[in-house]
């Protein structure tokens, strides 16, 4: 406890989730469990759409692209968490905070505007299926992926930038267990306004213009799906849907909660919120979009059949 008053000017200490040791033990075990999963469950994802070649079609690149997110989403945070838990000395350097900043929030609207390409994806799929595969072609797919994380890591470079032009006066005790921008910047000693008003314009049209896009596509797609004759159909049809739009509705729920109020706002239970974005749903992801997937089961039983 004595390091979370001795620090420099160029540090900051994370004070992290719970200084209770029994809590801390939980956490720690926890978050190495979700941590193994989501490496586990993201790259299996990856290794099974490169093997299957009948699997290399937009759903699946824009799949592969997502695991690829949640893997870094999670390496990003989850690591820091356990080692920020377990360590005694909890301080991170500006360059470190930073980088981590930087890369969270590259990653994080990365799979905003993903996740609405994918419900997109969708919707050609099953409303506009004679059109598929001119709409979706593979050029599209590969500029709309690299439009995707090329305007996300723009958006994160400004916001790093101008959050890390503010003075820290106030304290260098970061009430939070990664350096993210509403909880710094309450530990600044300048009006904070232009820099929280950037923050309203990006979440704005990145995560709420993702979010109506993405509704936009599963409205159409369970209109279309209402007019399937078979029950056995629809019933399928309405599962899946609902899997989805329950994870992108809890992503893009807790995104626009963390970065649609005011930083005054700010308590513990953004911690949670932190939690859940960052670290259960990149778990979540690959189980519900692809695990439930016959064809991607498929794949995993033939490889271990013809490995065993």
């Amino acid at each position: 406890m004595e390091n979370l008053n001795q620090t420099s000017s160029n540090r900051f200490i994370l004070l992290g989730l719970t200084n209770v040791p029994y809590l801390q033990a939980i956490y720690v075990l926890l978050f190495f469990i979700i941590y193994i999963t989501t490496l586990s469950a993201n790259s299996l994802l990856i290794i099974v759409v490169r093997i299957n070649e009948q699997l290399q079609t937009p759903m699946y690149f824009f799949l592969s692209n997502l695991s690829i997110i949640d893997i870094c989403f999670s390496s990003t945070i989850v690591p820091r968490i356990i080692i920020n838990t377990l360590s005694q000395d909890r301080s991170v350097s500006l360059l470190d905070c930073a980088l981590q900043m930087f890369f969270h929030l590259a990653v994080g609207g990365t799979e905003c505007l993903i996740l609405a390409v994918m419900a997109y994806d969708r919707y050609a799929a099953i409303c506009q299926p004679l059109h598929y595969n001119t709409v979706m072609n593979k050029t599209f797919c590969i500029c709309i992926a690299t439009g995707s994380w090329t305007s996300a890591s723009i958006s994160a470079f400004i916001h790093v930038f101008f959050t890390f032009q503010l003075p820290y006066c106030l304290s260098h005790n970061l009430n939070h267990f990664f350096c993210e921008i509403p909880p710094m910047l309450r530990l600044s000693c300048r009006d904070t306004w232009p820099n929280e008003l950037a923050m309203y314009i990006t979440a704005g049209i990145i995560a709420m213009c993702s979010f109506f896009l993405t509704l936009t596509s599963y409205i159409h797609i369970i209109s279309t799906i209402l007019k399937i004759r078979s029950s056995e159909g629809r019933q399928k049809s309405f599962s899946t849907c609902a899997s989805h739009l329950t994870v992108v509705s809890m992503f893009y729920g807790t995104i626009l909660f963390m970065y649609m109020r005011p930083h005054s706002a700010y308590s513990d239970i953004d911690k949670i919120v932190s939690v859940v974005y960052s670290a259960v749903i990149p778990m979540l992801n690959p189980i519900i979009y692809s695990m439930r997937n016959k064809d991607v089961k498929g794949t995993i039983r033939k490889y271990i059949s013809e490995k065993s």
